[in-house]
Order: C-alpha cells, then structure tokens, then sequence
C-alpha cells in the first residue's frame, strides 16, 4: 500500500485496489462463470512496477520470493527455497524451476537484480526507494551517493539470488511480499522501449493474472488467467472485469442491476444498508490525522504551530467516538496514536502495538483540560485569537465532512479559534503539501508492511514524506536505534517503538482523528479471497465463484 498524503487518494486508491464479486450461472452448463465485475473509482495509471504510486491490485499480477497470505503472513511465491545467516544480513533465495513470465519466458535470479537497479535508477523516479532502506548500501543510493548498481543484490547463478543487508531487519520476509520487490524483465523492456508499460500487451508478468485491454487511458481493463503461473492450478477465476465508477450512487445502482458484484459505500448509503445481508466491512491500517505545518511560511502562525499547549488543546477538542460513530458511521474506529490498531503483536507478550502506545490525555476528549491547555497556549504567545486553515482534498466526500465537524467543534471547545476550511482537489492538495504551503493539512497515512516502523518512520526529520517538519533529535535517535542499533533484538527494538510513539502522542506532533473502515455491499457468491490490513490489500488467487 503506497503511502496517501492526500485525503481524497484513500477511496480512490481503495476502490481501484479492491473487488469482490460473483456471476449468474452459465447458458450451457450448472457451473457459475468464473468471473467478478468490479468498480474502480478512477483509471489505471500505470503499470510500471518501478513507476506505480500504489500496489493494491498488483500483487496480483507481479509476484516476488513471497506474497501476502491470510492475516498478513507470507506465503510461498516464486522462491520454493530460502536460507537466512546466522547475522541476519545475508538471504539466499531459490527460484523455482517452473517460474515463467506470462509470455513463457523463465523468471531467472538476473530479472530481480536488473528489477531493483532499474527502480533505484533515479531516470525511472520511482517513489518507493525508502524502502530499500536497510539493505546493502540502500541508504546511500538513496541518499545519492552511491550507483544502483551496488544495491544488495547479486544473481550466483540462473535460479539463486542472494540479498545482502547493512543491518537486520525485522520485517524483512513481510517486505518482500510486497510487489515493489518482484522482478522485471529486461528483455521485454528493451525490446519495446518507449511503449513498454505503455498498454498492457507492451508488459509481461509474474503473478496469478495477468492484465488486458488496457491501453493506458480508458475506463475499463481486465485481469485474466495466467497460464504460465507456477501455481496456476489453484487459481480458479478466468477473469476479473474492472469499470470506472466515479459516482457512488452510480456504482450502488449498478450492483442493484447486476451490472457490478460489488458497491464501495458512502457514509450516508452505509446507513441504509448496514442490516443487509451482503453488507461487509474491512478494516484498513490507515489513520487519518492532522499535520501541522511547524516551517509556516506566516511568522505568527508558526508560533502557533509550535506551542505544544495549543496542539494538544486541538486534540484534546476532538471527540473521536463522536466523530467515527455518529459524524461517520462507517465503522472507522477511534485510534490511541499514529500507528494503527491490528498492525503488529509485541513478540514478547502479543499484544497489540496500538494499545502499548496510549498516552494519557492525548486522543481522548476532553473539553475542560482542552480550555485549560489553549488558555496557557494562548498566554504564552501573548495572543487571544488563532486563525488558521485547514487543506483537506475535496475528491472524498468524507473529506468535506470530517473538516465541517472539526471546525464546529474546535471552534466551540476553543474561544478565540477561527478555523477556516480550504477543500481543494486532491492533486492540489498533494502538491502543497509537499511544498508546505499549509496551516493544518487533513492527512492519512496506510502502512505498507505490518510493522509498526511503516508509521513511524514518517516523523523523522529527514523523511521527505514530514511535510509539516516536525522535527526531534530524541525521537530521530529512537528510530534510528529500532533500524539499526537494535534491529536484531526484536524485543529491545519493540520497545524503542513504544517510546517513540508515546513521544508523538505527548507532543501532539500528529493529531490522529480516526481508523478508517470501509464499507461495501459484496455478494455472497465470491468465496476464497484474501483481504490484509496493510501491503496488497486483496489476493483473488484462491478466490472463485460458488
């Protein structure tokens, strides 16, 4: 799961990653068509492995050593046999005699070297080499001090990759699941140049599907059946259908006239359909909270930014419960931090990392201290009034309302607080973002491994991806120490987590808001599919039509 930084991305990334469906019975025989119609709140926008923003769907189409199985465990993929070093920093991989590319071609140990050097290659501008962090010589590439050349892997013959790491890292077998990681063919990208990727016969793949009718642009594309699929045995569905639905009640109607399999609810269509049979509802590992902008470009409003008494006075405004239950209605679920709930277990006790990083008084409501903080906030800048904006990105309905119930409610528990609302399109607002052109900024961020470091490395003062420029030596330390120092004492490293997630929630750095839930109407002839918290949401790969 890429990392959303504008509001209105989540339902579009979410949608256009999901899909559950199911069909009628066929004319000539008693079996169902194996085959799902789904909605896409937007088109593809590219299906370059090195290139893509988002990998929701495509782990469907590119696999790599492993992919994601139930509950987020990792599954068997195109490696059948793996060894680890004693130190942790050096994985061996086999590559199975029957891994092909969808053309026939043999998946060889050379296509993932060639993969990673190409997406570390800064011509490609991938936006996912941070996480290359950790393995050899990663952080240097980058940083741009080192060639792609050098990342941390080599080819020992046709069928053994050999990765090697600067440092242990917890995580590792979960991060490579994740399709960023899988291979890449560099015969088919030669041979078609500046068309590869362009349309979906200018691509091969690796994964249980593969993708058709797609010439870079259009509303519609499907997946279908790759043949030459290590494991195609088990995967069942012929054919995956997508069609762009951009309006709701547009795609609620469409699944009423069984057009589509599957309907992404509003807030208001989950009200009316919560006691019906085929309403369904998946968590997501993504919170959505406030960044505050502490580089704002206006003097006195940055003052403001950096009072934590005022930060925490906001949070302490908010009533969660109110918000997710009443204000939303769609399941989401009030968090106890910027990590979220259901992510990751404690390896010593099992317990949830959401539960351990609860600070007193940081996400609960709690009006009467809240007047209490901003009165002494207020004081100690030698003001009695605040003007501020909020950016939110107005492509997601729950967008505009969440910004609504924040502005009625902070300015109520809050005298002297004028909060102005600023929904401007998503691509808009992604580019201020960047650009700190913000006061507060209405954000979300969704983990892309379950690990609690997916979270908590956003914080850090060098990540680009701070765009309010928070910035703390003693929490930098903290992570450096859980990536490094500490990386491979999974107990000791935990603890480092707890600490700085605590600090987060004392210093109001982040004000998390709500869990974000999502609800659909799904019928009950999909069976076999596979629905994670965090990385490639789906897997059709067991998934068929009952």
């Amino acid at each position: 799961m890429r990392k959303w930084t504008g509001f209105g991305l989540v339902a579009a990334v979410m949608a256009l990653s999901l899909g559950l469906a199911a069909c009628g019975q066929s004319a000539s025989s008693a079996k169902p068509t194996q085959e799902l119609r789904l909605p896409a709140t937007a088109q593809l926008d590219t299906i370059d492995l090195a290139k893509a923003t988002g990998y929701g769907q495509t782990g469907n189409v590119f696999e790599g050593f492993y992919r994601l199985g139930k509950n987020g465990q990792v599954a068997p993929g195109l490696a059948d046999k793996v060894q680890e070093s004693k130190d942790q920093k050096t994985w061996t991989f086999h590559i199975r005699d029957n891994a092909k590319w969808s053309n026939g071609d043999k998946i060889t140990a050379q296509d993932f070297v060639y993969s990673w050097r190409r997406t570390l290659t800064p011509a490609t501008k991938s936006s996912y080499t941070n996480m290359f962090s950790g393995i050899k010589n990663g952080d240097k590439i980058i940083a741009g001090k080192a060639d792609p050349s050098t990342i941390g892997i080599h080819a020992k013959n046709q069928q053994t990759v050999v990765v090697k790491l600067d440092r242990p890292i917890a995580y590792f077998k979960i991060l490579m699941a994740y399709p960023l990681f899988a291979p890449q063919n560099q015969k088919v990208i030669d041979k078609y140049g500046k068309k590869y990727a362009t349309k979906s016969e200018y691509m091969v793949y690796s994964g249980p599907f593969k993708i058709t009718n797609w010439s870079g642009t259009g509303n519609t594309w499907s997946f279908v059946k790759n043949n030459q699929y290590w494991d195609k045995n088990v995967v069942k569905l012929q054919k995956i259908k997508y069609q762009v639905v951009t309006n709701p009640q547009t795609g609620l109607s469409l699944y009423q006239n069984n057009k589509l399999d599957f309907a992404n609810l509003t807030n208001e269509q989950v009200k009316n359909y919560k006691n019906d049979k085929a309403f369904k509802e998946y968590p997501y590992s993504i919170v959505i909270h406030l960044k505050y902008n502490f580089q704002d470009a206006n003097k006195e409003k940055r003052r403001i930014m950096n009072n934590q008494n005022i930060r925490q006075a906001i949070a302490l405004s908010i009533n969660r419960s109110q918000l997710t239950k009443k204000v939303l209605g769609d399941g989401s679920v009030t968090p106890t931090g910027f990590v979220a709930s259901g992510l990751a277990k404690d390896p010593k006790t099992g317990e949830d990392f959401a539960k351990q990083q609860t600070v007193k008084n940081s996400t609960t409501y709690n009006p009467t201290l809240a007047r209490k903080k901003w009165a002494q906030g207020l004081k100690q800048l030698g003001i009695k009034k605040v003007d501020l904006s909020i950016m939110a990105g107005n492509d997601d309905a729950a967008a505009s309302t969440v910004t609504q119930y924040l502005k009625g409610a902070l300015e109520k528990n809050l005298k002297g607080f004028d909060l102005k609302i600023q929904n401007v399109p998503a691509s808009v607002a992604q580019s201020r973002a960047t650009s700190g052109d913000f006061d507060l900024y209405l954000s979300h961020w969704g983990a892309d491994f379950n690990d609690p470091i997916s979270f908590l490395q956003i914080p850090v003062s060098s990540n680009s991806l701070n765009y309010g420029k928070w910035s703390n030596k003693q929490y930098d330390q903290l992570i450096d120490k859980a990536q490094n120092q500490d990386a491979g004492q999974p107990e000791v490293r935990w603890q480092d987590m707890v600490k700085a997630a605590k600090m987060l929630n004392q210093t109001q750095s982040f004000t998390p808001l709500y869990q974000a839930n999502y609800a659909y109407l799904q019928r009950n002839t999909a069976k076999g599919i596979i629905h994670n918290t965090a990385g490639t949401q789906w897997s059709y790969k067991y998934a068929y039509i009952k």
